[in-house]
């Protein structure tokens, strides 16, 4: 069974998605566990905690403390050699072995256009709600040579980005 570490710290959100997570954890065969940040020297104190509990890998939820802790986060968990992914590409690009996620700049792009028509007269709710379509995958190979993993080349063929 893998262990794996969700480190944020926005506890509302933890509550609404828990149920979802326990359910993907079962199904996968899995356990999970929360860790929170307040502050830098929180990130040294959590991946040292997850190294010597024999975690595989952690999660890092996106927030605010998260977002400026970021290079930290990469930093220990390099330091303490455990795998970190994300959904947002600041996280792989600090130092997480990987981030796959929505791509930010189409959703901001689509926004625009929705302000737009609605500035122009449209209503909104006669506007259709849309889900993402594009994603980005972003591995960084210098953290995995770090975490002496390998990552297939075929896997880097299919990334929007590695870093190098």
């Amino acid at each position: 069974m893998a262990f794996v570490a969700r480190i944020g710290c926005d506890l509302v959100d933890l509550e609404r998605q828990s149920s979802e997570l326990n359910h993907a954890a079962d199904v996968l065969g899995f356990s999970w566990q929360v860790f929170s940040l307040a502050g830098a020297e929180d990130a040294d104190k959590v991946f040292a905690n997850l190294a010597a509990e024999g975690f595989d890998a952690a999660y890092i939820a996106p927030g605010p403390v998260t977002y400026q802790l970021r290079e930290q986060i990469g930093d220990a968990a390099r330091q303490y050699r455990v795998p970190t992914v994300a959904d947002q590409d600041v996280y792989a690009r600090a130092g997480a072995l990987l981030s796959y996620g929505v791509d930010v700049n189409t959703l901001f792009a689509r926004g625009a256009e929705y302000i737009d028509k609605i500035l122009r007269g449209a209503k909104p709710a006669d506007l259709p709600v849309e889900q993402p379509t594009k994603f980005r995958l972003i591995i960084n190979v210098k953290t995995a040579k770090a975490l002496g993993l390998d990552v297939p080349a075929q896997l880097q063929q299919l990334a929007d980005e590695v870093i190098e």
